[in-house]
């Protein structure tokens, strides 16, 4: 009996075509539109997300901004940072801007950055030729350096400048190695900048202090704990004045950015939702009418001995029907449309099985929902009432 109520409720909607595809729409807009959204919304995160992680989610960083009796980190602070437990690394960063000359050809407002080997062993991609700053250079504070994509081109033209001498603020240096060009905004400053030993930079730059610091941690879980630690060691470094320092922990900038996406997917999916509560009024309507017209064909299968809830089985299969079609169609559409603008605006493409459940699910619910008043209505009326029609 179940599957005659299937075929009947095909034949239908099929003998109504367009009146099914117009109560359909409603269905269609409102799923493509979740679809659409949620992953548009979802791709143009993830790339913000994975161009945040370039400035390493596994790293905290330290900016002291110091205080009258202390003006910056030490290499002592340093080597306390890195003896904290979870820590890999510990990588200073001293910046400025000078002049670099090579053969006569000047290039100003160079941006010099002072590191360490650290920095090297961890931040992955970042050289394009040559070698990175090494324990030895920091030690013997060489007068060696890393060259940025654009000098490269711009002063060493046609040549292969590692091996070669270049002038920074005066100072001979020996290009080791060449970094990689890159239009990230985590790396956009290195296509003109000048990469030393911290150690080195320090003189040059003239200063004693380091004003920035990543530390680098082995388990990125333990970011709380590990963040508790530095700001224990900063506190006796600089006399327990809390404003002498700042500390930024990547990942729960990181965790804060998944929860702004996901309230955000949330939000979206709501609003496009009214699309499919307007389209479930529709579905509705359209079964209340049905159920008008077909009043005597209700009539006379009740007289022939049809159950109540055989007919009401039949009218919620048909809403049902509706929905699940309407939000095929809108998926597909949704899809389509998501492509297309993550194409356009150069984001990542991704449809999520969430994303899919979750408008089938409201789909299949609208219709289930919107046709029980129909269909209860259809399975109540008197047969003898229903007959006067004939």
């Amino acid at each position: 009996m179940f599957k005659e109520n299937i075929k009947m409720s095909w034949m239908n909607l099929i003998h109504n075509k367009m009146r099914s595809f117009l109560t359909m729409l409603g269905i269609v807009i409102g799923v493509a539109s979740i679809i659409a959204l949620i992953t548009i919304v979802k791709g143009a995160m993830d790339g913000m997300t994975s161009e945040f992680s370039s400035f390493g989610a596994d790293k905290i960083t330290v900016q002291a901004i110091g205080t009258p009796l202390k003006q910056g980190i030490l290499d002592s602070d340093i080597q306390k940072l890195s003896e904290i437990e979870n820590v890999a690394g510990v990588s200073p960063t001293l910046t400025g801007n000078t002049t670099v000359v090579y053969n006569g050809n000047e290039k100003k407002d160079v941006f010099v950055q002072g590191k360490n080997d650290v920095y090297f062993s961890k931040t992955k991609d970042l050289i394009e030729t040559g070698r990175g700053i090494n324990i030895l250079d920091i030690d013997s504070e060489n007068k060696v350096c890393l060259i940025g994509a654009n000098i490269a081109e711009e002063l060493f033209w046609g040549e292969n400048p590692i091996g070669k001498k270049m002038q920074i603020a005066g100072v001979t240096y020996t290009v080791i190695g060449t970094l990689k060009e890159s239009s990230s905004f985590s790396d956009s400053s290195n296509n003109d900048a000048v990469i030393i030993p911290y150690t080195t930079s320090m003189s040059l730059l003239g200063t004693g202090y380091i004003n920035n610091v990543d530390v680098f941690m082995s388990d990125a879980n333990d970011s709380e704990k590990i963040t508790s630690d530095i700001e224990a060691v900063l506190n006796r470094a600089f006399n327990y004045n809390k404003d002498g320092f700042t500390i930024i922990n990547m990942q729960d900038m990181l965790s804060s950015i998944n929860r702004v996406t996901t309230m955000m997917s949330l939000m979206l999916g709501g609003i496009a939702s009214i699309s499919l509560i307007v389209g479930g009024i529709g579905i509705m309507n359209m079964m209340l009418v049905s159920v008008t017209e077909r009043t005597t064909e209700i009539g006379l299968r009740k007289a022939l001995g049809a159950e109540p809830k055989r007919i009401q089985q039949q009218f919620l299969l048909e809403a049902v029907f509706l929905s699940l079609f309407g939000g095929t169609i809108g998926l597909l559409l949704g899809a389509l449309i998501a492509y297309a603008v993550c194409f356009l605006i150069g984001a990542s493409f991704a449809l999520s099985v969430f994303t899919v459940v979750l408008a089938f699910g409201f789909s299949a619910a609208i219709g289930i929902i919107f046709g029980i008043a129909p269909a209860r209505k259809a399975s109540k009326l008197n047969p003898i009432d229903a007959l006067r029609s004939v």
